[in-house]
């Protein structure tokens, strides 16, 4: 199953260029602990992202890559302290109230859009994504306004999200001794996204976007109030 989640999100994602992380960080809490929710998210996207960026290579623009490099390794030392130090019981309510506001609120979104600076995206969306997972779309608005097509802002925006997930990989296997353990898993979820970005990169001209999205929005919106709706419940009880 979560194989399957893996590939259909993925080519989601190679489809509209976003919210195939999302709804697979929404849907993880459902099947794992909460310990392993962000490592296998990482990884998962780590293989979903790489993935799509070689099969749109000739898109990438690789002049962005120095400065949001810098960026996510500052990020990565920042926020995985911060990460050591976090209940991960805490994580999916966390995860609930971050794709809500990513997705409803204008002042949440422009408060993001502020950060210009290709330093201060790769530092935020590296390190947020510690704590958050998919951070994707912190940097598609600023891709949106410098590039020419969406295909390049798809293709540079995967880029981005491999290399936040890469420079993650060492926080991830020392704060979760769980994930060995679940290697099977880990390889099929791999497999999947990959076969979901070469799958969605063939059929990306035959759907529209927008309802597509529309879609998208409201069944994460969906999943955002019962993770948070759970963690409410569970404080309470």
């Amino acid at each position: 199953m979560l194989a399957l989640l893996a590939c259909v999100t993925s080519a989601i994602a190679a489809v509209i260029g976003f919210g195939g992380g999302m709804l697979l960080i929404a849907l993880l809490p459902m099947f794992v602990a909460p310990s392993l929710i962000i490592p296998l998210h990482g990884l998962t996207q780590l293989a979903s992202n790489s993935s799509r960026m070689l099969f749109s290579i000739a898109q990438v623009q690789w002049s962005l890559l120095p400065k949001f490099l810098v960026g996510s390794l500052l990020g990565c030392l920042v926020f995985g302290y911060l990460l050591s130090n976090l209940a991960s019981e805490n994580l999916p309510f966390a995860i609930g109230c971050y794709i809500l506001l990513s997705l409803w609120s204008p002042h949440f979104n422009q408060f993001m859009q502020h950060y210009q600076s290709y330093y201060l995206i790769g530092f935020m969306q590296t390190g947020l994504g510690l704590i958050v997972g998919a951070t994707g779309p912190l940097s598609l608005a600023l891709l949106s306004k410098q590039l020419q097509s969406p295909q390049q802002v798809i293709a540079t925006s995967a880029l981005f999200m491999s290399i936040s997930h890469l420079a993650k990989l060492p926080v991830y296997f020392s704060i979760s001794s769980e994930l060995a353990s679940q290697l099977p898993l880990l390889l099929m979820m791999l497999l999947g996204a990959i076969s979901g970005s070469w799958l969605g990169n063939r059929i990306s001209l035959r759907f529209n976007p927008a309802t597509i999205s529309i879609i998208i929005k409201l069944l994460l919106s969906l999943l955002a109030l019962q993770m948070l709706l759970r963690g409410v419940l569970k404080h309470i009880a």
